[in-house]
């Protein structure tokens, strides 16, 4: 698979230049890939972003050598720390000790990722490849630490949700579609994502939700609300079983998206929009239909 091949050979890349000034186009570079792609597909696969995964390898090996007896100073500016302060701080905040106290402590490690397929043919992750129709939606963002697929995710967004309540009611009320909830990831780099929460609008109702003369009320602009354009695009579709409560499930395949490193055949990732559209109330029995599809962007290569 070309793209763990990719990736195997960014690992190397980052482990012989540790110790050089390394940027994530460089590393991109190594791996014959754009910077988008690479990131996406490095995030999606080990769960944190490579400026991450850069100074956690950093600070291991700083670890190792300081225990081995090394100078401090040394090896604070090797890593590529410009002062002693700023050094103190990352090494307490990844060990829980600061570098002078190691002395009979056993310090935590990041060792290093290895790129490989983890296929099981009796549990096979099935999605289906599927073009999807352009369309604006009206929602409400935040900007969200880490990448989309690590552990710093699902706290983020359970309090979002949760602390937002109010949004979440005028909006669906507005789209009069209480059967389909969106979640967009955008803008994804290494320092975060921006996560929306969304609904689809009509175009009347989208050029009216201003105005007060129609609405009645003053408020809805400092709702923070934005419109997000969903380009027609194709997309790996991943889709939880229909029951009551497909949280647990939707979760699961974020997580089986990520340890088992997949791949799609012909196809690497795109720049649009990464989609989960939540079937939450559907028009038949929704205690036992609810549903959750995953949309990742792609496009197949030429």
């Amino acid at each position: 698979m070309d793209w763990l091949n990719q990736l195997q050979i960014a690992i190397d890349y980052i482990e012989d230049n540790i110790c050089e000034e390394i940027t994530v186009e460089s590393i991109a570079k190594s791996a014959s890939s754009s910077v988008y792609h690479f990131q996406r597909i490095f995030s999606l696969t080990f769960g944190v972003t490579v400026g991450e995964y850069v100074r956690l390898r950093r600070l291991t090996l700083a670890g190792e050598e300081i225990k081995s007896g090394k100078k401090i100073t040394e090896i604070a500016f090797k890593y590529g720390y410009n002062s002693i302060e700023s050094f103190t701080r990352a090494f307490k905040k990844f060990f829980g000790v600061v570098p002078s106290k190691t002395k009979g402590v056993v310090l935590k490690s990041f060792p290093k990722l290895s790129a490989s397929f983890n296929y099981d043919c009796a549990n096979e992750l099935k999605y289906i490849i599927e073009e999807r129709e352009g369309k604006t939606l009206v929602g409400y963002k935040k900007r969200f630490k880490g990448c989309p697929y690590g552990e710093e995710r699902a706290k983020q967004e359970e309090d979002f949700f949760r602390t937002t309540r109010a949004k979440q009611w005028l909006l669906i009320g507005a789209s009069c579609d209480y059967h389909t909830d969106y979640c967009i990831i955008k803008n994804v780099d290494e320092k975060g994502y921006d996560f929306y929460v969304a609904w689809e609008l009509d175009e009347w109702t989208r050029s009216v939700l201003y105005d007060k003369k129609v609405t009645g009320v003053d408020f809805i602009e400092k709702m923070g609300f934005e419109e997000i354009v969903l380009p027609q695009s194709t997309y790996a579709v991943f889709q939880t079983p229909k029951k009551k409560r497909p949280i647990i499930d939707y979760v699961k395949i974020r997580n089986r998206i990520a340890q088992d490193n997949v791949g799609f055949s012909n196809y690497v990732f795109s720049c649009a929009p990464e989609v989960t559209v939540m079937h939450w109330r559907p028009k038949r029995e929704w205690s036992k239909e609810r549903f959750i599809e995953i949309c990742l962007p792609v496009e197949k290569i030429d």
